[in-house]
């Protein structure tokens, strides 16, 4: 059994070559939005009864997943520059061990605006239907937190990856199959 992390900021794929490398492997897909659009339903995004019931549903699936064996991918937007990030992070993959692999998707942002107005997104993700919000959404997170990778940066996400295997895609004008064919190949599957 392997955790697969696909990361990177709003609007780069993650889900859509997640779906591809599960399409094409025994990987399950574990998005990031999972949790959120259920939760979205009872309760508003950010509030504390949210807040802790999504980081509950996301370490319980992860956990039965690695318990039953099972191959998985989650997707995940992290801040570089958070301590608080790269701890959740780390602890949800806790249970996968050392069978830990990371890729991390990027582009730039124009392209992820295009992307975030995609009828396959706005089909999965109720939340980012309200599109002008979303791209609003998207820009502030760009200005407020550091997405991607730096190279030889010290900080808490640098410090992470670098304890796992880790893969670099820019998709910018890469297709979600070729992207997850990339992956699978550096995974050698």
């Amino acid at each position: 059994m392997r955790l697969l992390l696909v990361l990177g900021p709003p609007a780069v794929g993650k889900m859509t070559v997640g779906r591809a490398i599960a399409d094409r492997s025994d990987f399950r897909l574990f998005h990031n939005h999972h949790s959120i659009e259920m939760l979205l339903d009872v309760f508003d995004y950010g509030t504390p009864p949210f807040r802790t019931l999504n980081a509950e549903i996301r370490r319980r699936v992860i956990e039965e997943a690695a318990s039953d064996g099972t191959d998985l991918v989650f997707t995940y937007v992290m801040g570089m520059d958070e301590q608080d990030e790269a701890d959740y992070l780390e602890r949800l993959a806790e249970p996968y061990g050392d069978r830990v692999a990371v890729v991390e998707l990027v582009a730039d942002l124009g392209t992820r605006l295009v992307r975030n107005r995609t009828e396959h997104r706005l089909a999965e993700k109720k939340s980012k239907r309200d599109v002008d919000w979303s791209d609003g959404n998207v820009r502030q997170l760009e200005a407020d937190y550091r997405m991607t990778s730096e190279p030889g940066r010290d900080a808490p996400g640098e410090r992470l990856l670098a304890r796992w295997p880790h893969l670099l895609v820019d998709n910018t004008d890469l297709p979600a199959d070729e992207a997850a064919d990339r992956v699978l190949a550096w995974l050698s599957y």
